[in-house]
Protein backbone atom coordinates (compact mmCIF):
# COMPACT_ATOMS: atom_id res chain seq x y z
CA UNK A 1 0.00 0.00 0.00
CA UNK A 2 1.36 3.41 -1.06
CA UNK A 3 1.75 5.84 1.80
CA UNK A 4 -0.22 9.23 1.53
CA UNK A 5 0.59 10.80 4.20
CA UNK A 6 3.25 10.63 6.98
CA UNK A 7 1.75 9.72 10.79
CA UNK A 8 1.88 12.68 12.86
CA UNK A 9 3.89 13.34 16.30
CA UNK A 10 2.13 11.78 18.90
CA UNK A 11 -0.15 14.24 20.39
CA UNK A 12 -2.66 13.94 23.33
CA UNK A 13 -5.87 12.89 22.23
CA UNK A 14 -9.59 14.76 21.62
CA UNK A 15 -12.10 13.34 24.50
CA UNK A 16 -15.41 13.16 22.64
CA UNK A 17 -18.68 11.88 23.64
CA UNK A 18 -20.83 9.02 22.22
CA UNK A 19 -23.72 11.25 20.46
CA UNK A 20 -25.47 7.85 19.26
CA UNK A 21 -25.22 3.74 18.80
CA UNK A 22 -26.62 2.22 16.41
CA UNK A 23 -26.89 -1.62 15.46
CA UNK A 24 -26.13 -2.14 12.08
CA UNK A 25 -26.19 -6.06 12.10
CA UNK A 26 -25.77 -8.50 14.17
CA UNK A 27 -22.07 -8.02 15.22
CA UNK A 28 -21.15 -4.40 13.94
CA UNK A 29 -21.93 -1.22 15.76
CA UNK A 30 -21.53 2.24 14.52
CA UNK A 31 -20.59 4.88 16.49
CA UNK A 32 -20.98 8.47 16.39
CA UNK A 33 -18.45 10.66 17.87
CA UNK A 34 -19.06 14.87 19.25
CA UNK A 35 -17.04 17.24 20.86
CA UNK A 36 -18.60 17.63 24.04
CA UNK A 37 -19.28 21.82 23.12
CA UNK A 38 -20.24 21.13 19.97
CA UNK A 39 -16.69 22.50 18.46
CA UNK A 40 -15.22 21.27 15.00
CA UNK A 41 -13.35 18.15 15.19
CA UNK A 42 -9.74 18.45 13.06
CA UNK A 43 -10.92 18.09 9.57
CA UNK A 44 -10.02 14.74 7.71
CA UNK A 45 -10.58 13.33 4.14
CA UNK A 46 -11.63 10.32 2.52
CA UNK A 47 -10.01 7.38 3.88
CA UNK A 48 -8.61 8.71 6.83
CA UNK A 49 -8.88 6.29 10.32
CA UNK A 50 -8.80 7.69 13.74
CA UNK A 51 -7.44 5.66 16.78
CA UNK A 52 -9.38 5.32 19.84
CA UNK A 53 -7.95 5.72 23.26
CA UNK A 54 -9.40 2.27 25.23
CA UNK A 55 -8.71 1.09 28.67
CA UNK A 56 -5.58 -1.55 29.32
CA UNK A 57 -6.58 -4.79 28.85
CA UNK A 58 -6.95 -6.55 32.25
CA UNK A 59 -3.85 -8.42 32.95
CA UNK A 60 -1.97 -6.21 30.11
CA UNK A 61 1.48 -5.05 30.50
CA UNK A 62 1.77 -1.51 32.55
CA UNK A 63 -1.42 1.17 32.41
CA UNK A 64 -1.68 2.88 28.78
CA UNK A 65 -4.77 2.35 26.91
CA UNK A 66 -4.85 0.20 24.49
CA UNK A 67 -5.59 2.39 20.73
CA UNK A 68 -7.48 0.65 18.03
CA UNK A 69 -7.87 2.09 14.45
CA UNK A 70 -11.27 2.70 13.27
CA UNK A 71 -12.23 4.50 9.21
CA UNK A 72 -14.00 7.53 9.27
CA UNK A 73 -17.33 6.69 7.47
CA UNK A 74 -19.14 10.25 7.15
CA UNK A 75 -18.74 12.87 4.80
CA UNK A 76 -15.46 14.57 4.87
CA UNK A 77 -17.35 17.92 5.28
CA UNK A 78 -18.85 17.39 8.36
CA UNK A 79 -16.86 18.81 10.87
CA UNK A 80 -18.96 18.24 13.63
CA UNK A 81 -18.71 14.89 14.38
CA UNK A 82 -16.73 11.29 13.46
CA UNK A 83 -18.33 8.18 12.46
CA UNK A 84 -17.28 4.70 12.47
CA UNK A 85 -18.15 1.22 12.40
CA UNK A 86 -17.06 -1.85 14.45
CA UNK A 87 -17.24 -5.28 13.64
CA UNK A 88 -16.63 -7.25 17.24
CA UNK A 89 -14.15 -9.71 15.86
CA UNK A 90 -14.27 -13.30 17.83
CA UNK A 91 -10.37 -13.72 17.43
CA UNK A 92 -9.11 -10.21 17.98
CA UNK A 93 -7.45 -8.63 20.55
CA UNK A 94 -10.54 -7.58 22.48
CA UNK A 95 -10.73 -4.02 21.56
CA UNK A 96 -13.61 -4.41 19.38
CA UNK A 97 -15.67 -6.17 22.08
CA UNK A 98 -15.12 -3.64 24.77
CA UNK A 99 -16.51 -1.10 22.34
CA UNK A 100 -19.10 -3.32 21.92
CA UNK A 101 -19.76 -3.84 25.59
CA UNK A 102 -18.71 -0.61 26.91
CA UNK A 103 -18.94 2.35 24.88
CA UNK A 104 -22.70 3.54 25.49
CA UNK A 105 -24.67 7.13 24.53
CA UNK A 106 -23.21 9.73 26.89
CA UNK A 107 -19.30 8.07 27.68
CA UNK A 108 -16.77 9.79 26.85
CA UNK A 109 -13.32 8.13 25.03
CA UNK A 110 -10.23 9.63 23.99
CA UNK A 111 -9.89 9.67 20.01
CA UNK A 112 -6.50 10.73 18.21
CA UNK A 113 -6.51 13.35 15.11
CA UNK A 114 -7.58 11.59 11.54
CA UNK A 115 -4.34 10.05 9.76
CA UNK A 116 -4.36 8.90 6.13
CA UNK A 117 -2.65 5.97 4.56
CA UNK A 118 -5.67 5.30 2.17
CA UNK A 119 -6.46 8.42 0.23
CA UNK A 120 -7.84 9.37 -3.17
CA UNK A 121 -4.93 10.25 -5.74
CA UNK A 122 -5.72 13.09 -7.23
CA UNK A 123 -7.89 13.29 -10.56
CA UNK A 124 -5.77 13.60 -13.58
CA UNK A 125 -6.87 12.81 -17.01
CA UNK A 126 -5.67 9.27 -17.08
CA UNK A 127 -8.04 8.64 -14.17
CA UNK A 128 -11.59 8.34 -15.76
CA UNK A 129 -13.42 6.70 -13.25
CA UNK A 130 -13.21 5.33 -9.53
CA UNK A 131 -14.12 1.23 -8.48
CA UNK A 132 -14.61 0.84 -5.02
CA UNK A 133 -14.50 -2.77 -3.75
CA UNK A 134 -15.54 -3.62 -0.67
CA UNK A 135 -15.56 -6.81 1.57
CA UNK A 136 -18.06 -7.26 4.71
CA UNK A 137 -16.83 -4.07 6.98
CA UNK A 138 -14.22 -3.02 4.52
CA UNK A 139 -17.25 -0.41 3.32
CA UNK A 140 -16.28 2.22 5.94
CA UNK A 141 -13.35 3.72 4.33
CA UNK A 142 -15.18 3.30 0.67
CA UNK A 143 -18.54 4.91 2.15
CA UNK A 144 -16.15 8.31 2.59
CA UNK A 145 -14.55 8.17 -0.62
CA UNK A 146 -18.05 7.87 -2.23
CA UNK A 147 -19.49 10.92 -0.50
CA UNK A 148 -16.68 12.64 -1.96
CA UNK A 149 -16.33 11.47 -5.56
CA UNK A 150 -19.98 12.51 -5.86
CA UNK A 151 -19.45 15.95 -4.80
CA UNK A 152 -17.26 16.53 -7.25
CA UNK A 153 -19.06 14.70 -9.91
CA UNK A 154 -15.93 11.98 -10.74
CA UNK A 155 -17.54 9.23 -11.99
CA UNK A 156 -17.41 5.84 -9.65
CA UNK A 157 -19.10 2.63 -9.23
CA UNK A 158 -19.21 1.06 -5.58
CA UNK A 159 -19.39 -2.80 -5.30
CA UNK A 160 -20.13 -4.65 -2.11
CA UNK A 161 -19.28 -7.98 -1.05
CA UNK A 162 -21.11 -9.48 2.04
CA UNK A 163 -21.95 -13.01 3.28
CA UNK A 164 -25.49 -12.26 3.78
CA UNK A 165 -27.42 -9.86 2.67
CA UNK A 166 -28.62 -10.03 6.55
CA UNK A 167 -25.19 -8.32 7.17
CA UNK A 168 -24.74 -5.40 5.05
CA UNK A 169 -23.65 -2.58 7.33
CA UNK A 170 -25.09 0.43 6.63
CA UNK A 171 -28.00 -1.19 4.54
CA UNK A 172 -30.19 2.02 4.62
CA UNK A 173 -27.62 4.68 3.83
CA UNK A 174 -26.66 2.41 0.52
CA UNK A 175 -30.41 2.65 -0.39
CA UNK A 176 -31.05 5.80 0.15
CA UNK A 177 -28.09 7.92 -0.57
CA UNK A 178 -28.05 10.15 -3.86
CA UNK A 179 -25.70 8.27 -5.50
CA UNK A 180 -27.78 4.85 -4.89
CA UNK A 181 -27.63 3.99 -8.45
CA UNK A 182 -23.68 3.44 -8.35
CA UNK A 183 -23.91 0.59 -5.73
CA UNK A 184 -24.14 -2.90 -6.48
CA UNK A 185 -24.48 -5.86 -3.30
CA UNK A 186 -23.18 -8.99 -3.66
CA UNK A 187 -24.63 -11.26 -1.20
CA UNK A 188 -23.57 -14.82 -0.94
CA UNK A 189 -26.84 -15.58 -0.08
CA UNK A 190 -28.63 -13.37 -3.07
CA UNK A 191 -27.95 -12.88 -5.99
CA UNK A 192 -25.12 -13.93 -8.43
CA UNK A 193 -21.46 -13.45 -6.82
CA UNK A 194 -18.90 -10.91 -7.92
CA UNK A 195 -16.94 -11.67 -11.22
CA UNK A 196 -14.11 -10.05 -10.54
CA UNK A 197 -12.06 -11.43 -13.69
CA UNK A 198 -14.97 -9.92 -15.98
CA UNK A 199 -15.66 -6.80 -14.01
CA UNK A 200 -12.06 -5.47 -14.55
CA UNK A 201 -11.68 -6.54 -17.52
CA UNK A 202 -14.28 -4.12 -18.65
CA UNK A 203 -12.95 -1.37 -17.10
CA UNK A 204 -12.36 1.83 -19.24
CA UNK A 205 -7.88 2.40 -19.78
CA UNK A 206 -7.00 4.26 -16.22
CA UNK A 207 -9.63 3.40 -14.04
CA UNK A 208 -8.37 3.22 -10.34
CA UNK A 209 -9.80 0.66 -7.78
CA UNK A 210 -9.76 0.92 -4.48
CA UNK A 211 -10.32 -2.03 -1.93
CA UNK A 212 -10.43 -2.81 1.65
CA UNK A 213 -11.81 -5.87 2.85
CA UNK A 214 -10.29 -9.34 4.31
CA UNK A 215 -7.06 -10.23 3.53
CA UNK A 216 -8.30 -12.79 1.15
CA UNK A 217 -11.01 -10.64 -0.85
CA UNK A 218 -8.23 -8.62 -1.46
CA UNK A 219 -5.61 -10.56 -2.69
CA UNK A 220 -7.86 -11.79 -4.81
CA UNK A 221 -8.56 -8.51 -6.47
CA UNK A 222 -4.80 -7.97 -6.88
CA UNK A 223 -4.80 -11.64 -9.24
CA UNK A 224 -7.29 -10.70 -10.90
CA UNK A 225 -6.17 -7.32 -11.95
CA UNK A 226 -2.96 -8.70 -12.77
CA UNK A 227 -4.21 -10.97 -14.96
CA UNK A 228 -6.59 -8.27 -16.47
CA UNK A 229 -2.69 -6.48 -17.24
CA UNK A 230 -3.66 -3.80 -14.48
CA UNK A 231 -0.62 -1.95 -13.26
CA UNK A 232 0.14 -2.32 -9.91
CA UNK A 233 -0.66 1.29 -9.30
CA UNK A 234 -3.95 1.15 -10.32
CA UNK A 235 -5.21 -1.08 -7.37
CA UNK A 236 -4.49 0.86 -3.81
CA UNK A 237 -5.41 -1.22 -0.76
CA UNK A 238 -6.24 -1.04 2.62
CA UNK A 239 -5.21 -3.90 5.18
CA UNK A 240 -7.23 -3.76 8.51
CA UNK A 241 -5.28 -7.12 9.43
CA UNK A 242 -2.45 -8.75 8.90
CA UNK A 243 -2.51 -11.33 6.18
CA UNK A 244 -1.28 -14.56 7.38
CA UNK A 245 1.05 -15.34 4.64
CA UNK A 246 4.45 -17.44 5.12
CA UNK A 247 6.25 -14.74 3.13
CA UNK A 248 5.63 -12.80 5.88
CA UNK A 249 6.79 -14.69 8.81
CA UNK A 250 8.89 -16.98 7.06
CA UNK A 251 12.35 -14.90 8.43
CA UNK A 252 12.07 -15.11 11.92
CA UNK A 253 15.98 -14.05 13.69
CA UNK A 254 17.49 -17.32 15.02
CA UNK A 255 18.88 -15.30 18.38
CA UNK A 256 18.79 -11.80 19.93
CA UNK A 257 19.99 -8.56 18.37
CA UNK A 258 21.12 -5.30 20.19
CA UNK A 259 19.02 -2.40 20.03
CA UNK A 260 20.48 1.11 20.22
CA UNK A 261 17.92 4.52 21.30
CA UNK A 262 19.98 7.39 19.23
CA UNK A 263 18.68 9.85 21.05
CA UNK A 264 19.72 8.80 24.79
CA UNK A 265 22.26 6.38 23.51
CA UNK A 266 20.60 3.17 25.25
CA UNK A 267 21.21 -0.25 24.13
CA UNK A 268 18.22 -2.84 24.49
CA UNK A 269 18.78 -6.44 23.73
CA UNK A 270 15.68 -7.65 21.56
CA UNK A 271 14.80 -11.57 21.68
CA UNK A 272 13.56 -13.55 19.18
CA UNK A 273 9.94 -13.66 20.61
CA UNK A 274 9.94 -9.56 21.36
CA UNK A 275 8.70 -6.91 19.46
CA UNK A 276 10.91 -3.97 19.21
CA UNK A 277 7.98 -1.61 19.97
CA UNK A 278 7.14 -3.54 23.52
CA UNK A 279 11.26 -3.80 24.17
CA UNK A 280 11.34 0.34 23.84
CA UNK A 281 8.20 0.60 26.12
CA UNK A 282 9.85 -1.59 28.99
CA UNK A 283 12.53 1.22 29.17
CA UNK A 284 10.51 3.94 29.52
CA UNK A 285 11.07 4.95 25.71
CA UNK A 286 7.20 6.21 24.14
CA UNK A 287 6.18 4.69 21.27
CA UNK A 288 2.53 5.11 20.38
CA UNK A 289 1.27 1.64 19.48
CA UNK A 290 -1.79 0.88 17.42
CA UNK A 291 -2.83 -2.44 15.47
CA UNK A 292 0.45 -4.10 16.62
CA UNK A 293 -0.02 -5.55 13.49
CA UNK A 294 2.16 -3.54 10.84
CA UNK A 295 -1.25 -2.11 9.14
CA UNK A 296 -1.25 1.76 10.68
CA UNK A 297 1.97 3.41 10.84
CA UNK A 298 0.98 5.35 14.04
CA UNK A 299 4.23 3.83 15.51
CA UNK A 300 6.86 4.53 12.75
CA UNK A 301 10.08 5.39 13.79
CA UNK A 302 13.16 6.01 12.13
CA UNK A 303 16.53 4.01 11.00
CA UNK A 304 19.84 5.62 12.22
CA UNK A 305 22.07 2.77 11.72
CA UNK A 306 22.07 -1.13 10.84
CA UNK A 307 20.10 -3.43 8.59
CA UNK A 308 16.23 -3.08 9.27
CA UNK A 309 13.83 -6.71 8.19
CA UNK A 310 10.75 -4.66 7.44
CA UNK A 311 7.77 -6.40 7.47
CA UNK A 312 4.77 -3.70 7.51
CA UNK A 313 2.15 -3.68 4.78
CA UNK A 314 1.98 0.08 5.27
CA UNK A 315 5.65 1.35 3.92
CA UNK A 316 7.00 1.12 0.28
CA UNK A 317 10.42 0.90 -0.88
CA UNK A 318 10.82 4.49 -1.00
CA UNK A 319 9.63 5.03 2.84
CA UNK A 320 11.97 2.00 3.95
CA UNK A 321 15.21 3.13 1.82
CA UNK A 322 15.49 6.54 1.59
CA UNK A 323 12.79 7.77 4.63
CA UNK A 324 14.59 5.25 6.67
CA UNK A 325 11.15 4.19 8.28
CA UNK A 326 10.87 1.70 10.71
CA UNK A 327 7.44 -0.04 12.09
CA UNK A 328 8.59 -1.44 15.60
CA UNK A 329 5.61 -3.08 16.15
CA UNK A 330 6.55 -5.89 14.04
CA UNK A 331 10.05 -4.99 12.30
CA UNK A 332 13.45 -6.30 13.35
CA UNK A 333 16.57 -6.58 12.54
CA UNK A 334 18.93 -8.06 9.76
CA UNK A 335 22.15 -6.97 11.23
CA UNK A 336 23.13 -7.41 15.28
CA UNK A 337 22.64 -4.12 16.21
CA UNK A 338 20.14 -1.85 14.79
CA UNK A 339 20.08 2.39 15.82
CA UNK A 340 16.45 4.03 15.96
CA UNK A 341 15.50 7.29 16.73
CA UNK A 342 12.02 8.92 16.58
CA UNK A 343 10.39 9.72 13.19
CA UNK A 344 12.34 13.50 12.48
CA UNK A 345 14.76 12.73 14.90
CA UNK A 346 18.22 14.77 14.07
CA UNK A 347 21.30 13.99 15.91
CA UNK A 348 23.26 17.15 17.41
CA UNK A 349 26.47 18.41 16.18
Amino acid sequence: MALHEAPPPSLAPLSLVVTRRETLCDDIVAFELRHPDGAELPAFEAGAHIDLHLPAAEGGPGSAPRRRSYSLCNRPAERFRYLIAVQREAAGRGGSAWLHDHLQVGDRIGVGAPRNLFALRPADGSTPRHLLLAGGIGLTPLLAMAEVLWAAGRPFELRVCVRSAQRLPFAQRLAEAPWAGCVHVHADDAGPALDLPALLAQQSAGTRAYCCGPAGFMAAVQRAAADAGWPADRVVVEHFAAPASPAATAHVEPGHFELDWAPTGQRLVVGPADSVARVLLAAGIEVPISCEQGICGQCCLQVEAGEADHRDLVYGAHEHEVERRFTPCCSRAHSPRLSLAPLGWVAPD
